[in-house]
C-alpha cells in the first residue's frame, strides 16, 4: 500500500483534495493531506516541508509526494528529510537552488501568468489574498462549475509574502524519480515553462491532462487514474 502525501499549494488547504482522496483510498492506498502554515509570515518552505514530514511520520517509506503549484517548492525538501519513492509535480513550480521563489518570478517571467499579480491584494499583514471571484475562477478554476469555484474561493487563505524572498535551502536536487503532470489549459502556470522545467529534471516524465490549474476539483477521477498508474509503475 502506497501513501500519497498530498501537498497543497498557495492559498489552499487540505480541503482541496477532498474529491481526490477517496478515489485513491478506494484503490486501497493511504492518503495524508495536511494544512500547511502558508499564512504565517515566518513559515519558509523548510517550515512547510517539516510540517509534511510530521504529517506522514509513521507511514513507512512507500510514499509518493504530490505537490500542487507552490507545493512543488516543498516536495523536494521533503525528499531530503525522509525516504520518498516518487515525487509528482502537479501544475507545479520547481525550486531553483540558491534562489528564492521571488528571484524565480523576476528572472523567469514566462513562468507565471502576469494576470495573477493583478488579481491579488495585500491584507493587513501584507499577505496576498484573492479579492475578485471572477478573476480567481478564470485563473485557478476555469474548468470548474460555478458552485465548485465559489466554494473553493470562500475557503482560500491568505498567502504569506515574506517567505517568497527566502532562498531555497537545497544544495542539490534529491535523487528521487519524478513525474510532472501539466494541464493543457492552465491559466496560472505557463504550460511551456512547466514542460521545459520538467524536461530539465533527469528521468522526469511529463503527463498532460486537459483542463485548468486545479484538476483535483474539476476532474478528480482523471487525476486519480494518473496517480494510480504512477504508483503501479515507479
Amino acid at each position: 500500500m502506497t501513501t500519497f502525501a498530498l501537498v497543497h499549494g498557495a492559498w489552499h488547504g487540505a480541503w482541496c483534495w477532498e474529491r481526490l482522496a477517496p478515489l485513491l483510498q478506494q484503490a486501497e492506498h493511504d492518503v495524508v493531506a495536511m494544512d500547511l502554515p502558508i499564512d504565517d509570515n515566518l513559515a519558509t518552505c523548510d517550515t512547510l516541508a517539516d510540517a509534511v514530514c510530521s504529517a506522514i511520520d509513521g507511514h513507512g517509506d512507500d510514499v509518493i509526494a504530490v505537490g500542487h503549484s507552490y507545493g512543488g517548492l516543498v516536495i523536494p525538501l521533503v525528499a531530503t528529510r525522509r525516504p520518498v519513492r516518487h515525487l509528482v509535480y502537479l501544475c507545479a513550480y520547481t525550486p531553483k537552488i540558491g534562489h528564492s521563489f521571488g528571484d524565480q518570478l523576476r528572472d523567469e517571467p514566462d513562468m507565471l501568468n502576469p494576470a495573477v499579480y493583478g488579481a491579488l491584494q495585500p491584507d493587513e499583514q501584507s499577505r496576498q489574498v484573492w479579492a475578485d471571484f471572477e478573476l480567481t475562477r478564470e485563473l485557478l478554476y476555469a474548468d470548474c462549475d460555478e458552485d465548485t469555484a465559489k466554494a473553493a474561493f470562500t475557503r482560500l487563505r491568505p498567502q504569506a509574502d515574506h517567505p517568497t524572498y527566502v532562498p531555497c535551502s537545497l544544495t542539490e536536487y534529491p535523487s528521487v524519480s519524478s513525474t510532472s503532470i501539466v494541464c493543457t489549459d492552465d491559466m496560472a502556470l505557463r504550460l511551456r515553462w512547466a514542460k521545459q522545467i520538467a524536461n530539465g529534471r533527469p528521468g522526469s516524465e511529463i503527463i498532460e491532462l486537459p483542463g485548468s490549474h486545479s484538476p483535483f476539483l474539476s476532474r478528480p477521477q482523471a487525476l486519480a487514474d494518473v496517480l494510480l498508474q504512477i504508483a503501479e509503475k515507479v
